[in-house]
């Protein structure tokens, strides 16, 4: 297999990894995401495009190394024979048209020279009605670029440079390219990869679940993580009276961990005196129904109290004790009143 990837990279991602939730579930999913460099350096490759089933990496290609190579022993093991040899040459020609994109775009906006960036992250999900989503992306910089939805079948420019390119792409008929790639050709590989790793991928790991409070500026903030679940598909919900509240809540998204599993979280500001009202529901397909948790205050938001309160206490019970002893030794003083230290009390003190 190839070697793990680095935690940097794989946090970078977690904006693609998950979905905060929907009335449809997401059953599984296949993304490439690939990156090309102007400006190539030791570690940073000019091009380098990852492949990621239901959030987990399975494949990589960079022009360092020049082939695409497995990173789950399931993708190692199920390929078919040639498959890594046409999976390395589309790589290699993709490689040279992102290279040749880069130069467009910085002739586009008028870039003599630096470093930038072109991203493409694509993909296509499986849904639980028995539909299919699929998205194109493209982005320069770090920015939006231009994009295709399988839902709309049709191109989004996000700045002059990018409605260049989308009416000669109008004009080619590109969209149904990429429609067809999206709607079929996609889902076609993520069923195949599904029973390449069907063990691994089906399994269900049930998430453990931890709600916490902190007043801030007379603000409680209330915060659900969802930790260690596998798929990646949740939906965290805040709730208010049994409703749920998705104006106001912030959520993160699922990121995963290094033993294959995944975290997540969602936040939500309320009024310290309303506490009571508010539940945060997780729903996971590792869980028979949806789970409805609340916080208890006195295992989180006093704990400063509670340590106070400890403290003050353990100080109580010293000087009780203290007391105690001095009444002990109150008949044993010597005619002049005074009872000498110990050795050991003398050196600790001293």
């Amino acid at each position: 297999m190839g070697p793990a990837l680095p935690l940097g990279l794989l946090l970078g991602l977690q904006g693609i990894l998950g979905d905060p939730g929907g009335p449809t579930r997401v059953l599984h999913s296949l993304r490439y995401l690939s990156v090309a460099v102007s400006e190539p350096s030791p570690g940073v490759p000019q091009f380098m495009e990852l492949g990621l089933v239901d959030g987990i990496p399975f494949t990589r290609y960079d022009s360092e190394r020049g082939r695409k190579v497995p990173l789950t022993r399931w993708m190692e093991e199920g390929a078919e024979p040639g498959y890594w040899e046409r999976q390395t040459q589309n790589c290699q020609v993709n490689q040279h048209v992102r290279v040749e994109d880069l130069k467009t775009l910085r002739h586009r906006y008028n870039q003599s020279g630096g470093l930038h960036t072109i991203q493409l992250l694509s993909g296509c999900d499986l849904l639980s009605d028995g539909s299919v989503r699929g998205s194109e992306r493209f982005g320069y910089d770090g920015r939006d670029f231009i994009s295709f939805e399988l839902g709309s079948k049709s191109f989004v420019a996000a700045d002059d440079a990018a409605e260049i390119t989308r009416r000669r792409w109008e004009d080619e008929n590109v969209a149904e390219g990429r429609e067809n790639s999206l709607k079929h050709v996609c889902p076609e590989w993520l069923r195949k990869y599904i029973g390449y790793g069907m063990k691994e991928l089906e399994r269900k790991v049930v998430p453990d679940v931890h709600v916490s409070g902190k007043e801030e500026h007379g603000t409680l903030i209330l915060s659900c993580h969802v930790y260690g679940f596998y798929p990646n598909t949740i939906a965290v919900n805040w709730m208010k009276g049994g409703e749920i509240r998705d104006q106001e809540t912030e959520w993160g998204r699922s990121v995963p961990n290094s033993d294959g599993t995944f975290h997540t979280w969602a936040r939500i500001e309320a009024l310290p005196e309303e506490w009571e009202q508010y539940r945060c529901q997780v729903d996971h397909p590792g869980m028979l129904e949806p789970g409805i948790f609340a916080w208890e205050p006195t295992s989180g938001m006093n704990l400063a109290v509670v340590i106070a309160v400890s403290v003050i206490a353990a100080i109580l019970v010293l000087v009780l004790i203290g007391f105690g002893v001095w009444r002990l030794q109150s008949g044993k003083r010597d005619g002049n009143g005074y009872n000498p230290p110990a050795r050991r009390d003398m050196e600790m003190n001293g």
